[in-house]
């Protein structure tokens, strides 16, 4: 399935059983998300095994990704379950009631108060209502409705510019750290980071918990999009996934676009992955195709150069799970057609100061000039395979590993192809000719085709890529 931009797709009550998701394996999921705001720790594991059950049947490779719920600020409950508030009301957020009704209601996070100052704008749901604080007192905020709406229980708080002190990492995320580390998790998704010290926590508290993810930061708190704190959140992770939803509430949805494409060159300059997420397909919970506006949504983010695109309650909990990815692998496909390949101009302003980034520099630069059929990464950790795709040569890119952890988490990068290989020997003419007997036995090249290899000698010894060869398929085929 030659796709370079991967597709990720959340499971939920609409996509966990066998059947649904095996259509949506050969339909062209490249990662699941594991979405542990909802759902038990059972639930997930569950789901983790009956994924990595199907990749065995249908020979996908299909990475799992499980993304913490965060400091999600809530309001409470109401005693009739909802109320409606009109403009001009007095409506006060207070963390002492147990039981709302139309002119207050109790909070999950009693350091609100703190953090607001009369004349802040609060929004609830999504930016769907509109409140201004007027007075602040020790624990309660009393606000006039500028937007009103309905308000139902647990709808999610922001601040209208940011500046909302709760941590990154609560309890319950630290808890769940431990179930992707115990599902193996190839990707661990950390909610409303505000700076790499938030990124090197997870990270210290997966590894203690004996778990390997790669960490994906999720930008969406204003904090987080100062170009200093941008920074310092790409140095401490692996990945971002630009999280539309409540990063637009904080900084106003019309700096949406021109952010996410800022976010996604950085992103690509340091060599991180990117996923770009909510409301792709929105429209497709309820409706077997798209809207042109979200053809066009898709088809941006390809363009700006994401390694995937994301799906939320589409797969989760849409009518229509299996059409949406089917919908999503097209509108990817025909993006890319049209991408354009700068690859010398891109080349003008790195500097490569390690040997085995310059060999997989060298590899993009010679596939490019020469029109070869494949870039071919022979690599243990992923991470030269990793620097390839970061700069589009118009050339696919298959990763042969040894390690099945390599091979799940390079699911993720664009214009990546895992494979497995076994040869662990030392000989070099016997592991390029077992590499091409992958390579043919799978279909991506023909005898004859000419191919670029990368890989590491001496052969067989853990390290760093140092070495690049033009080969033409079929001449370490024993005769």
């Amino acid at each position: 399935m030659l796709r370079s931009t991967k597709i990720v797709a959340t499971l939920g009550p609409a996509s966990s059983d066998a059947e649904t998701l095996e259509r949506m394996l050969r339909a062209g999921v490249d990662v699941v998300r594991l979405n542990f705001s909802h759902g038990t720790a059972e639930d997930h594991l569950k789901r983790a095994a009956l994924l990595r059950s199907l990749c065995e049947k249908t020979g996908r490779t299909v990475g799992i990704m499980v993304d913490l719920q965060g400091p999600k600020i809530r309001i409470g409950k109401f005693r009739e379950g909802r109320v409606t508030l009109k403009a001009g009301d007095t409506f006060i957020l207070d963390a002492t009631c147990t039981e709302g009704d139309a002119s207050r209601v109790g909070i999950d996070y009693p350091e609100l108060p703190q953090d607001v100052r009369p004349g802040d704008i609060l929004l609830l749901d999504d930016g769907k209502l509109r409140l201004v604080a007027e007075t602040v007192g020790a624990t309660e905020v009393c606000c006039r409705v500028q937007a009103g709406g309905v308000l139902s229980n647990n709808k999610g708080i922001n601040r209208q510019g940011g500046g909302l002190t709760a941590p990154a990492l609560t309890s319950k995320d630290m808890d769940d750290i431990k179930v992707a580390a115990q599902l193996r998790a190839d990707y661990l998704a950390v909610s409303f980071p505000k700076s790499g010290r938030d990124m090197y926590l997870a990270r210290e508290l997966l590894r203690a918990a004996g778990g390997s993810s790669l960490l994906i930061a999720k930008i969406e708190r204003a904090e987080a999009v100062v170009p200093a704190a941008l920074d310092d959140i790409l140095q401490a992770c692996d990945g971002i996934m630009v999280a539309r939803g409540d990063l637009a509430v904080e900084v106003g949805d019309a700096s949406v676009p021109a952010l996410q494409k800022r976010m996604i060159r950085a992103a690509r300059e340091q060599n991180r992955i990117t996923i770009t997420a909510t409301q792709m397909m929105e429209s497709m919970i309820a409706s077997p195709v798209p809207t042109r506006a979200e053809v066009s949504d898709v088809a941006n983010a390809v363009l700006d150069g994401t390694d995937a695109v994301m799906l939320s309650a589409e797969s989760a909990s849409g009518l229509y799970p299996v059409e949406t990815i089917e919908s999503m692998h097209r509108i990817c496909v025909e993006a890319e057609k049209s991408a354009s390949t700068t690859l010398d101009r891109e080349f003008l302003d790195r500097v490569f100061t390690r040997v085995d980034q310059s060999i997989a520099m060298a590899a993009l630069f010679t596939a490019y000039h020469l029109k070869v059929k494949a870039i071919v990464a022979l690599t243990q950790s992923g991470s030269t395979a990793l620097w390839m795709s970061r700069l589009n040569c118009g050339v696919p890119i298959y990763a042969l590993t040894t390690e099945s952890a390599a091979r799940y988490r390079m699911s993720l990068f664009r214009d990546v192809f895992p494979l497995m290989i076994g040869y662990t020997g030392h000989d070099r003419e016997a592991l390029l000719e077992e590499a091409e007997g992958v390579l043919l036995a799978s279909g991506v090249v023909e005898v004859g085709d000419i191919i670029v290899v990368s890989f590491g000698e001496p052969i067989g010894k853990a390290g760093g890529t140092n070495t690049m060869k033009i080969v033409k398929v079929g001449e370490h085929r024993k005769p």
